[in-house]
């Protein structure tokens, strides 16, 4: 990785290198963009290689990208999770290589160990960067930060004597024979089904009881992954779930901890596991943008309907109902930002004929929908 040149303008800055901005890295290349960057805090993937060690994605890779089908963790055309690693639900450190790989092959201009502190839209249109290696100046933004650095750490009184899921290297430094996990969704069947596959007891508290949800899109509902798993462990007996269990605090008393809801309370001896989630990290630029039920205004190119050149890339994405917050999902919406920012900069965007032929330029909304007829 080369050093950041500061007082230097550029056409688009990227603002993180996981996912989303290691995708949209390789369109602006396709397009031929030579002024532009890719700004992280730590490495490449950084996110990904901080997951617990027995984590793996929910969302399955498979080689089928020759008969027209892109894995649906790929980021880009023609490459493969599935192949590279030969494993169908690849684990953070290997998605951290796989992206290393990609960023490598495409030659993408990534700055690592540089936090970007402020964006400030300049009178005369374009932006000023502060950053820990000094400033930048750039026409266009694309704020591709993920939000596994910003996890709910003060969800109720007390929160801060239980251990976030995203503190954990591996589940197997837990020491103790029982646990009680807050929180029910992915994260924390995650949790569950690790610490029972190392013989441990587990109660699982949920103000909704999210593994009875039915909906059909997995952003909102327990995916099949997950609840193949959840089938597997609930018969070993060593795992209870308890629904409508709103946690409003947590204490410490003699011998371990209490767990307050409403009506009802829970003890355990070892610090609860949170698995309450994550911000959006949308909330380091919060003035830029509109904001309408905690999410931000995007246009139908996800810029922010307040600072024109802003766009957004990843997870925060949402329009209406649809929530993008998995990577087949953001994926799509590469090339429509890039589209965006090649007709303004007058570059031919022939290049992106190619992602709309692959599925992966999703400018019509309205076909996205996960009704299912049986």
């Amino acid at each position: 990785m080369s050093q950041l040149q500061t007082n230097q303008s550029y056409d688009v800055v990227i603002v993180g290198a996981g996912a989303a901005g290691i995708g949209c890295g390789v369109v602006l290349k396709e397009l031929g963009l030579e002024r532009f960057t890719i700004l992280d805090r730590h490495q490449v993937g950084a996110s990904f290689s901080r997951w617990p060690e027995e984590m793996n994605f929910i969302t399955p890779s498979f080689p089928s990208h020759g008969f027209g089908l892109l894995d649906l963790n790929a980021v880009t055309l023609k490459t493969s999770p599935a192949i590279a690693f030969r494993r169908e639900h690849i684990s953070g450190k290997q998605y951290a290589l796989y992206l290393q790989t990609v960023a490598d092959h495409f030659e993408l201009p990534i700055q690592t160990e540089v936090d970007v502190k402020a964006v400030e839209p300049l009178s005369q249109g374009g932006f000023n960067l502060q950053t820990t290696a000094g400033d930048l100046r750039t026409q266009f933004v694309i704020w591709a930060a993920g939000e596994y650095q910003y996890p709910h750490l003060n969800s109720f009184p007390g929160a801060e004597h239980c251990l976030h899921n995203s503190q954990i290297r591996s589940w197997t430094d837990l020491e103790g024979d029982e646990f009680i996990i807050i929180g029910g969704y992915e994260s924390g069947m995650d949790a569950a089904a690790n610490l029972v596959a190392l013989g441990k007891k587990v109660a699982v508290l949920d103000r909704t009881g999210a593994w009875a949800d039915p909906d059909t899109d997995p952003s909102v509902s327990l995916s099949p992954y997950t609840l193949q798993r959840l089938e597997f462990v609930y018969r070993t007996g060593r795992l209870d779930m308890v629904s409508d269990a709103s946690i409003e605090a947590v204490e410490p008393i003699p011998g371990g901890y209490a767990i307050h809801s409403e009506y009802q309370k829970w003890m355990t001896a070892h610090p609860p596991i949170l698995c309450t989630g994550f911000d959006t990290s949308l909330k380091q630029i919060v003035p830029l943008f509109d904001w309408s039920e905690g999410y931000a205004a995007l246009t139908e190119n996800d810029e922010s309907t307040l600072t024109p050149g802003l766009f957004v890339s990843g997870p925060s994405v949402r329009h209406g109902n649809l929530i993008f917050c998995f990577i087949y999902k953001f994926r799509q919406r590469f090339a429509v930002i890039a589209n965006a920012i090649a007709y303004r900069l007058g570059l031919d965007p022939t290049p992106l004929d190619a992602y709309r032929q692959a599925g992966l330029f999703l400018d019509d909304l309205s076909c996205c929908d996960n009704d299912c007829i049986c």
